[in-house]
């Protein structure tokens, strides 16, 4: 089941789901109205959403909460994109300028906030204080990762273990609070509850991990940022903090004095050394390893065709190439 199939299985759901944020982004504040369209539209494979529908699906009915919480994850999911982006001064985001590059920095920080508050106003909609619950230590484990990705810029010893709790906080925990919250919105058992949030943190890992190889692989187009971007925000990832390991020290040398000064003019040097080092085949290895452990999860659900679509997607996070 390749990823198009898969989208056609929540098309209709989809759908509903982006007249809802359309209705949402309606406000006589004339910015919001442009910038939250211009970001909510600039593409995007809405993956979060997705798991949330397909979990639904999966698990055997939509309804409205599920369509409106797809929704909340979007927002809170776009909201760290816009706020991502002015931390990290981007200029490219999906291949289009970011919004802070068209609209400036505190426009983007303002209607992030924005859309933080409206995911909230719609998540109180719910009226259900489990979701409540969930969403607000979901919001709040995304800004400490935020926080803990700062205190590790331009910081070469930077350890796995450490990257590792950051993309789970940053990362992952968005795509854990929205298989958790189709299984909390379907009523259904504690323990496929867990399973399904194991599911979402486990895939989230993958697709983190996978991200940040791709800032040594792919190209600029498929990719839609500029490539080393990363590198130039002195960001340690897994690929750098494992060619760190396993490189001669002069090389290693090179990848340091890169992340300390966030050197992207090191770029070519610096790839030629993770690619030599086997650092984006052990990134991949450990994302498939994520992905392995999401399906595993799945164990605890009925066969459907939306689980095999949740399973496909476990295996997409860890083997895609944009």
């Amino acid at each position: 089941m390749d990823f198009e199939s898969i989208k056609r299985l929540t098309a209709d759901e989809a759908k509903a789901v982006d007249a809802l944020i359309i209705e949402q982004l309606s406000s006589d504040v004339l910015l919001i109205n442009q910038m939250g369209h211009y970001i909510v539209g600039n593409g995007g494979k809405r993956l979060r959403p997705m798991l949330l529908l397909l979990a639904a699906k999966a698990l055997g009915r939509i309804d409205h909460n599920h369509l409106a919480l797809a929704a909340v994850i979007e927002f809170i999911h776009t909201a760290t994109l816009l706020h991502d982006d002015v931390v990290d001064e981007s200029d490219l985001r999906r291949g289009k300028q970011s919004a802070n590059a068209v609209w400036g920095n505190a426009a983007s920080v303002l209607v992030g906030d924005y859309l933080y508050s409206s995911a909230f106003e719609m998540m109180v909609r719910t009226n259900i204080m489990r979701v409540m619950e969930i969403l607000s230590k979901t919001t709040t484990a995304i800004a400490e990762g935020e926080v803990l990705q700062l205190l590790n810029c331009n910081n070469p010893e930077t350890t796995e273990e450490k990257y590792l709790e950051v993309i789970s906080r940053k990362t992952a925990i968005l795509f854990n609070a929205a298989t958790r919250l189709a299984a909390v919105v379907s009523n259904a058992s504690a323990e496929i509850e867990e399973r399904l949030s194991q599911y979402g943190q486990h895939l989230g890992i993958a697709f983190q991990l996978i991200d940040d190889a791709l800032d040594y692989k792919a190209n600029k187009e498929d990719l839609g940022k500029n490539l080393g971007d990363d590198l130039a925000e002195g960001k340690p990832t897994l690929p750098l903090i494992f060619a760190i390991k396993n490189s001669n020290q002069p090389e290693a040398n090179v990848i340091i004095d890169a992340i300390k000064n966030g050197n992207r003019d090191a770029f070519n040097e610096v790839y030629a050394i993770v690619k030599s080092s086997k650092a984006i085949e052990y990134t991949e290895q450990r994302a498939n390893e994520e992905a392995q452990k999401a399906m595993a999860a799945l164990d605890v659900l009925p066969e459907s065709e939306f689980k095999q679509a949740l399973l496909a997607l476990a295996s997409f996070s860890a083997q895609r190439s944009y």
